[in-house]
Formats: C-alpha cells, structure tokens, sequence
C-alpha cells in the first residue's frame, strides 16, 4: 500500500471530519469556489510561518488582515511573507488601514473581510481570540497551545462546540499529527501491530529559548515588558511543558486514541532561567484506566544532552518516533520509507483541500484534551500533588489577568515550589 494511502486513511479516521456541506455565509460567500481571505492574529515566528503556509496551501487565497499588539511585528511579518510570494503579486494585499494594532487588534481583524483566521498570539490570549473568532462566523487555524489554564481549556470546549453548530472550521496547530512518518506509525499502533499498548516514553530536552532578552527599557510598563518576554511568563506561555512539549503530550494523547488519563503525577525545577515564573524541567507521568503509563520528559537547559523522541511499547513491540522517521521493532517490525514532508504545510494543505471539498474538519475535542493533559501535568508538578483528570477540568485555576491595560500593575507571579504552592 502507498504510504501517504495509509496516512490519509489515518487522518480521516483519527480527527473525525465532518463532512457536510459549507453553507453561504452572511455575505454570500462560498468558501469552496471563491477567493479565501484570509486574517492574522499574532504576528511573530509562528503566525508568519502559518499566514505563509496557508496561503501556500491554495492559490486562490489571499492575506488581507494583521493584528498584534506590536505594529514593528506587523512590519515585519509583511515583510517576511511578503518576500515569500514576491512573484506572485496579490497574495500579500495587506492594506495600512487593515494593519490593527493594540490589545484590541484581534477584533479589528475579525471584523475585516476575512474568511479564515490564523491564530497565533501566546497560548494565554487563544480562548479569548478563539471564542471571538467562531462568534464571528469565521473558519480558524489555532496554533498550539489553545489554552494555558482550566478556565481557558473550558472556554475552548464551548467554543468548538459552537463551531459544530455553526459548520465552522478549526484546524489545529498540533503539527505531528500531520507527519507522514507519524501517521502511517499511529496507524499501524492503533491497527495492534504492536500489541497492547502499555507504557510510553516522551522526551522534549534541548537547549533554552534565546528569543527574549529580558531587558527592561526606561518607560516599559508591566504589561508591555511581559509581552515582549512572554516564554517566560505562565500566564502567557503556560510555561515550557505548555509552549513546546505540548507537541510530546500531543503524541501521547494519539498514541492512547485520545482517551484521556485518569491521572498524572509531575514534578521539576527552575535551574537556569532567571526571569519570569517559569520552570525549565518537567517530569510527568500519565496512568490511564487501563493501567497503561506514559512518562514524558522535558528540559530546556544548557550543557545537557538533548533527545526529543517517542517510544511506545506494546506487548508485542515497540514503535520510536524520532524527527522524520519512525520503525517498529518486535513481532512485526517495520520502518517508514515514504514521503519526508513538512508536518505545518501538509495541516494547511489538508485544511484548504477540504473546505473547497465542501467538508468542515474539526480538530477540537482532541486539542482541547491534549491542551489539558498538558496543563494538568504542569498542575501536578507545581504543587507536588496527584491530579485527576476531572479535577483538572473542574479546576477554578484562571491565571488571565483581567481588564488588561497598559498602565496597569502586573507583577510577576511566585514561582511555584513545589508542596508549598496551592493545587487550586
């Protein structure tokens, strides 16, 4: 069988499509014909990246909205995207009165001639922007993570159940799911090629973020400052187990068929950042109702070894993950041969081919649950206590600040320690 047959079948099978008819927007739009205009909400790294892989993703769209709250990042995610399709005139039309910028940008974006939103602004705004967005009648790309805290995880369930209701698209930012070598592995676990799963071992370990400086210029209020720096605050990033190794607990979650844990104990350690609230290790391990265990390990630290891997074991093998390959070993061993493709193009790909199919894919539930599997093992290990999973989602846990201003106090929080910081 060709492989990218078998990863195809995979994906249909493992996000759950649904696959109805688009409906005529209040403008009389027909997303499976006409031009897709599309809108960008966060305009660093990641969103520029997403902005130029949509567009990539069919040729009959065209990027017309930016917002964020930095006009120098708009600058220069014009700039960058902009030097992408130079020869393809068009498809960056990004006019000055549709560069929004403030806390409120994502509004105005919104509330621009866009059909489909990339959301990419730090996880802690991402409930906000996502409920507003589905509320807008808008199709959405939301990047990973699409909360930081119960309360936005809860926020992000109602908004994918609106999206249902409303045969809106979410496609999610949770890359792996998307890499051939990956896909056709999940395939073959959840076909039993390697028996019951009973254990997993994750890692993430490499070397620390260095986007952010920290420096403080003369004037900077809080807010500002944290924004500028927002790896480093949990309120924004969720913290490192939040901002990258969500990736790893994502695979977990794939691995398991994306039936939740019943519950996780973490631990780890601040060792080496100094700004912020943030930790730089996270040792978690998931135990589901079947008695299977997941450990995921993760470490941002300089001067170590770094692995970032997946090992899933079965009773009849063992499947490792590890950058664009994956094997089997054991009873029926195997290893991936196919296409080498990349994991963010081919979820732009698959997104646009289906909307001008006429299907609505919906990602939701499973990235509303790997979002809070990640959260609750970041829970666990804050306060050194056991986490269930209904604890997690019933948690009062809200760490967005409310009524953001940029003249307001927003002192940087405690840096939890564990056994003395509350489990809320």
């Amino acid at each position: 069988m060709n492989p990218t047959d078998t990863s195809r079948r995979s994906f249909l099978q493992t996000t759950a499509l649904a696959a109805a008819a688009i409906p005529l927007g209040a403008r009389g739009k027909d997303v499976t014909t006409d031009k897709i205009k599309i809108g960008l909400i966060g305009c660093g790294g990641r969103g520029s990246g997403a902005a130029a892989q949509a567009l990539t993703a069919d040729s009959n769209s065209v990027l017309v909205a930016m917002g964020d709250v930095f006009p120098e990042q708009i600058e220069k995610s014009v700039e960058v995207i902009g030097a992408q399709f130079k020869d393809k005139p068009g498809r960056v039309s990004v006019a000055d009165d549709k560069k929004f910028v403030g806390l409120d940008a994502y509004q105005k974006v919104l509330a621009s001639d866009v059909d489909l939103v990339c959301i990419a602004a730090p996880g802690g705004f991402r409930p906000l922007h996502l409920k507003a967005a589905i509320e807008a009648g808008k199709h959405v790309f939301c990047e990973k993570p699409m909360g930081v805290c119960p309360a936005g995880v809860r926020s992000v369930m109602e908004s994918v159940k609106l999206a249902k209701e409303k045969k809106l698209a979410i496609r999610a930012g949770f890359s792996m799911r998307f890499e051939p070598a990956y896909r056709e592995a999940m395939q073959r676990i959840h076909d039993g090629q390697i028996g019951d799963v009973v254990a997993i071992y994750s890692t993430r370990m490499g070397s620390p973020l260095t986007r952010f400086d920290g420096v403080r210029k003369e004037g900077m209020g809080d807010l500002e400052w944290q924004l500028r720096n927002w790896h480093y605050f949990s309120w924004l990033s969720g913290d490192y187990i939040m901002e990258i190794t969500v990736h790893s607990v994502d695979k977990i979650a794939w691995a398991m068929k994306d039936v939740p844990p019943v519950k996780c104990i973490g631990s780890g350690a601040r060792m080496q950042i100094k700004l912020g609230d943030v930790w730089d290790q996270f040792d978690v391990t998931y135990e589901w109702e079947n008695g299977t265990i997941a450990v995921l390990k993760t470490r941002y630290q300089d001067g170590c070894t770094n692995d970032h891997s997946d090992m899933i074991i079965g009773t009849k093998g063992r499947c490792i993950l590890s950058g664009y390959n994956a094997k089997i070993l054991g009873a029926n061993p195997w290893r991936y041969e196919g296409p080498k493709l990349s994991s963010h193009q081919v979820e732009h790909d698959e997104l646009f081919a289906e909307l001008r199919a006429g299907k609505i894919p919906n990602d939701g539930d499973r990235m509303a649950q790997s979002t809070l599997m990640g959260i609750m093992g970041r829970m666990s290990a804050y306060t050194g206590k056991e986490v269930t999973w209904e604890k997690a989602l019933a948690s009062k846990l809200d760490t967005m600040p409310k009524n953001l201003s940029w003249d307001m106090k927003l002192p940087v929080g405690e840096v939890p320690v564990a056994g003395r910081t509350p489990l809320i």
